[in-house]
């Protein structure tokens, strides 16, 4: 049977400008992504944008447009820095898709004629900001709870989906299934969230049009949750399934920030489970981000804008950083301070001095051709199962989202090689022409080093991983590790050249 492996980004919601907390989950599934593909997996990464709702058409109304207006203007900021970032998703949806009202529509008939959706009245207390109601005694001195925005008191006829009816089924399943949700700090969270009490959730509104009509009712439209969330399934042609996607990929693995854990963790488990479908593998919702140890705000201006960072630092340097920098699943911070080190350090210095000093040390004793290595001695012995011990480890790691963890792995790899060059001092054995042998093993174990790091380090750097396959005489574009992971790769009479330096060092002031 074929591997497969389906991974979500949430959709992102038009209004917003896309920053660094977007780029980040993006990145997170890229990399997830990148490496199940180098792993020989079928893989479906999805990505995309939330278009309905009050807030857009307010905005739009405020910009003397209409509301597919603005949709079509600003989902191509988000596709412009997902091409820059190097993302490799195969999907982008768009809620204003006529392929996702469709699906939102036939699984509100669904949910409707097994009795789980029924229309009633609904009163409370409403913030606009997060298109969420709270009741009186959530408020926080009357304002919302999440952004401290005030909220206005609404009463509208509504659908609701009867949530209630699924608490003691959800509850069971969290604690059947201990990965569910990830880190296990939030899966917590959400135990004690739904041992409270479910209530049934309002499901549609009245008071504005932009969204996808109830099925029999279009005066009311489907809330912008019931509808967003849908997106995971519609992208993959449920419930018609022609092209057989939703059959191959269902269920996926979410990716999130923890600020929509509840949705994602109870609401649209609830919603599957109404309509009888397998639940997510696995939710995982990372932390937050701020910068210079401040909440990243429009009102402070300190909204880390990625186009920006790319410009100036690399794509390569910025996608390393995010996901070496914190542990995921917990708040990071950003600053400009530490971003240089880590290039300066781990790049530069770590990886870069790595692939400089092995091909010019190719270059000046053997021409620039790759020798036969011959025996090996014990400290050749013990870096070869350093690879294979961590590749092995790198596996685990991905499989758990760890993925400074996994950038640890690598970087002990490639400090290692770094290590092996100062012990075994090819620059002694090429004065002695009795250890030509000797030297000509030295540099073969340096370049092969070289190759295992490059196809590791691809899914996190595809642009770096690319560039060092290449120099090495592989075709840079065929970095699947299964199959070339295995030591002893490289062939013997290649030529490589002297590779300029992969990351120069930034001066400071």
């Amino acid at each position: 049977m074929e591997k497969t492996f389906y991974v979500t980004t949430p959709i992102y919601y038009v209004n917003d400008v896309p920053h660094i907390g977007h780029a980040y989950t993006t990145l997170a599934c890229d990399v997830l992504a990148r490496y199940k593909r180098a792993r020989g997996y079928q893989v479906a990464f999805l990505t995309g944008t939330d278009e309905h709702g009050q807030k857009v058409e307010t905005a739009a109304k405020a910009n003397g447009e209409t509301p597919l207006e603005l949709a079509d203007r600003v989902v191509k900021r988000f596709q412009a820095l997902w091409k820059k970032l190097n993302i490799s998703h195969t999907d982008f949806i768009r809620t204003t898709q006529e392929r996702h009202k469709h699906t939102v529509q036939e699984q509100f008939k669904a949910i409707e004629a097994k009795g789980d959706i029924y229309l009633g009245e609904y009163e409370d207390w409403y913030c606009t900001p997060c298109e969420t109601f709270w009741t009186e005694t959530q408020l926080l001195d009357g304002n919302c709870p999440d952004c401290g925005r005030p909220t206005t008191k609404l009463k509208e006829e509504s659908y609701f989906f009867r949530m209630s009816k699924y608490q003691d089924q959800l509850l069971e399943y969290i604690g059947n299934n201990p990965d569910f949700i990830q880190p296990k700090s939030r899966r917590n969270e959400i135990l004690s969230f739904v041992r409270e009490g479910l209530r049934d959730l309002s499901i549609s509104r009245t008071s504005f049009s932009w969204g996808i009509p109830a099925p029999g009712n279009d005066k009311h439209v489907i809330y912008v949750w019931f509808d967003a969330l849908t997106n995971y399934i519609s992208a993959l042609g449920y419930p018609e399934d022609k092209d057989g996607n939703f059959e191959t990929f269902w269920p996926a693995v979410h990716v999130i920030g923890k600020d929509i854990l509840r949705f994602h963790a109870v609401y649209w488990p609830t919603f599957l489970m109404a309509a009888g479908l397998p639940l997510p593998k696995k939710v995982f919702a990372h932390g937050w981000w701020t910068v210079e140890g401040q909440k990243m705000s429009k009102s402070l201006r300190n909204v880390v804008e990625p186009n920006m960072l790319v410009d100036k630092y690399g794509v390569d340097a910025i996608r390393y950083f995010l996901l070496r920098e914190v542990p995921f699943g917990l708040d990071g911070d950003f600053s400009h301070s530490a971003l240089i080190h880590r290039i300066n350090s781990d790049l530069a210095n770590d990886l870069g001095n790595l692939v400089s000093r092995s091909t010019a040390m190719l270059g000046k004793y053997f021409a620039g051709e790759l020798p036969e290595p011959g025996a090996r001695l014990e400290i050749d012995e013990k870096l070869i199962e350093l690879f294979a011990a961590n590749l092995t480890k790198i596996d685990e790691q991905l499989e758990d989202m760890a993925f400074n963890k996994a950038l640890m792995s690598i970087w002990e790899l490639i400090s290692a090689g770094n290590k092996y060059i100062d012990e075994t001092a090819p620059w002694t054995l090429a004065k002695d022409p009795q250890q030509r042998e000797r030297l000509a093993t030295v540099m073969y174990n340096l370049l092969e080093s070289l190759r295992l790091i490059a196809l590791i380090v691809a899914p996190f750097m595809p642009e770096t991983g690319a560039k060092i396959s290449s120099l090495l005489g592989a075709d840079g574009t065929n970095l699947a590790l299964d199959g070339q992971d295995q030591w002893g790769g490289l062939k013997p009479g290649t030529t490589i050249e002297k590779a300029a330096p992969l990351f120069p060092r930034i001066e400071t002031e």
